[in-house]
């Protein structure tokens, strides 16, 4: 396994290797959810490269930037036996060596929920997105479902813009506690870690009213019954069409997501489970 920093160490790394390409983009401090990924990655393709870059322009004022952990030996220690050809960990100056001049703009999907909350933050992902992308020409990348709304916008961007490859979803890996894991997590202390199943027992109790041929207004209902009184600052908890991101109506059937963002002291957690309405 390589490890390289900048982009001409990438390109001669890339030019070695024949057969398919694969691509996991993360932020670092990895954990088995990363790995999750990888592991899929390395089994369906010959090649995969793994990068590790806190992108800034996703981070809006006064978000955990500067706090973010950075793990890179501890990544790399894990990277190396899972059958990664290439780690791309570059600087943000090799990176953006000036403020970008040219950028993509998310759409409308990115002005709900997430993007309503951070609103510059889906911009600054597909930024990077593409220009990582664009430096490793992967036949396949991988993205995992916990960050929903990130994963159908770079779906989006990549039919929009005729990118040549192919956007593979990984479930989210939780831990045995029901919480999904992050790398934000490792933020929280014992207690709030409790507080914060509060997240995934409320998407739980939505998707039980789903099972039970629940009609979408009763499987919200069930979730925000479930979270009411909970230890936590409930951003959003919503039930929404899983490609467009609106709202569904009470009366909507088929497919849904429940999706939930929350505050765990001052930690802001998301989490997501896919739900059918009869």
């Amino acid at each position: 396994m390589k490890v390289v920093t900048t982009k001409e160490e990438l390109a001669r790394e890339l030019a070695k290797l024949e057969g398919t390409r694969s691509l996991v983009m993360t932020m670092g401090a990895l954990h088995e959810g990363h790995l999750s990924l990888v592991e899929r990655a390395t089994a369906e393709t010959d090649h995969t490269i793994v990068s590790i870059f806190v992108n800034p322009l996703q981070f809006g004022p006064g978000e955990d930037y500067e706090a973010y952990p950075r793990t890179l030996d501890a990544d790399v220690a894990l990277l190396e036996p899972a059958g990664v050809d290439v780690v791309f960990a570059p600087e943000v100056e090799e990176m953006y060596p000036r403020e970008p001049l040219v950028r993509i703009n998310p759409g409308p999907v990115a002005t709900v929920l997430e993007g309503k909350t951070r609103p510059t933050h889906f911009a600054g992902v597909l930024q990077i997105v593409h220009k990582v992308m664009n430096l490793v020409r992967p036949q396949l990348a991988y993205f995992g479902q916990k960050d929903a709304q990130q994963l159908a916008l770079i779906r989006t961007m990549v039919a929009d813009l005729d990118m040549n490859l192919e956007i593979r979803a990984v479930p989210i890996k939780r831990e045995e506690s029901g919480l999904a894991m992050s790398s934000r997590n490792s933020y929280l202390s014992q207690a709030e870690r409790e507080d914060a199943l509060a997240l995934s027992r409320a998407l739980a109790d939505g998707k039980a009213a789903a099972d039970a041929s629940g009609a979408a207004g009763e499987v919200l209902a069930a979730a925000r019954e479930s979270i009411e009184g909970a230890n936590v600052r409930v951003d959003y908890l919503v039930l929404v069409d899983p490609e467009t991101f609106q709202e569904l109506e009470a009366g909507a059937h088929g497919a849904g997501l429940l999706a939930v963002a929350a505050y765990v002291g001052p930690t802001r957690l998301i989490d997501n489970m896919e739900v059918s309405i009869a």
